[in-house]
């Protein structure tokens, strides 16, 4: 893996980190009534998705149990469309999705010898 793919991968699990930290404690209706941490949230999806998006092909060809181009499809979704964004969806994704993709990357970084 070159540097560049390590640093994009742990910036990925930070970033990760974060948001499962800032949705700690939350249920979907505590969640959606809290317009600061919705933000907060989509903000945060973002900044792994244009991690995501920077990655190199290579990296992503051989790791294809991760779903990268879902991964970059929702950062035109949030950025261009945030009042278009079902909350609830975001919650979900938070919930089931974001812990998937920590363990990938951790995966990742192992399987490469990339810092973790």
């Amino acid at each position: 893996m070159n540097k560049r793919d390590n640093h994009l991968l742990l910036i990925i699990k930070e970033e990760i980190e974060i948001l499962m930290d800032l949705v700690k404690g939350y249920n979907l209706d505590s969640f959606l009534s809290d317009e600061k941490t919705r933000r907060s949230v989509v903000l945060t999806l973002i900044n792994i998705v244009e991690c995501v998006k920077s990655l190199s092909d290579e990296l992503k060809q051989f790791y294809p149990d991760t779903n990268w181009q879902n991964i970059s499809n929702l950062r035109n979704i949030a950025a261009h469309n945030y009042w278009g964004l079902r909350m609830d969806d975001i919650w979900d994704n938070v919930t089931k999705d974001v812990p998937e993709l920590l363990e990938q990357m951790n995966e990742i970084l192992r399987n490469e010898g990339g810092e973790e």
